[in-house]
């Protein structure tokens, strides 16, 4: 079974500025309400060390490995839970310049496995919404 949860926010910044934003890990907590920490190198085969706090859910954290980081365009990770088959998820940020100078931040994640049709991920929908939205907002300043 798979599942996607998919947002999109325009936001009037260069890539190069947003890609600050998402790749600077340490000042997470003080700006991303959804992902609360990344531990880690943003290195393809890498393992991050990430917490998360859905809107109205519970603090998770997982330990999922790096798939791309294509400066200023995408960065995927893929995390399970468990192991491989249950519930795995492949996270992803990607940018789109806009001819009128703005972006487009696509902000994704790709669920599949066993346990999906039984998990709710509207709370996580939510987050990622909360997210784009003070990244948003970060990025105007």
């Amino acid at each position: 079974m798979k599942k996607e949860i998919s947002t999109s926010i325009t936001i009037q910044a260069s890539a190069q500025k947003i890609w600050t934003i998402l790749l600077n890990f340490e000042k997470y907590p003080d700006w991303n309400p959804f992902i609360r920490k990344i531990v880690g190198e943003p290195i393809v085969g890498n393992q991050l060390n990430i917490n998360i706090t859905p809107p109205n859910g519970s603090n998770m954290n997982f330990k999922p490995q790096v798939l791309s980081h294509i400066p200023e365009k995408e960065f995927i990770w893929k995390g399970k839970l468990l192991f491989k088959g249950l519930f795995d998820g492949t996270h992803i940020f990607r940018l789109q310049e806009n001819p009128d100078g703005s972006t487009t931040f696509i902000h994704k994640e790709e669920f599949s496995g066993i346990l999906v049709g039984m998990i709710n991920l509207s709370n996580t929908e939510q987050g990622f919404k909360l997210m784009n939205q003070q990244l948003k907002s970060l990025a105007e300043q």
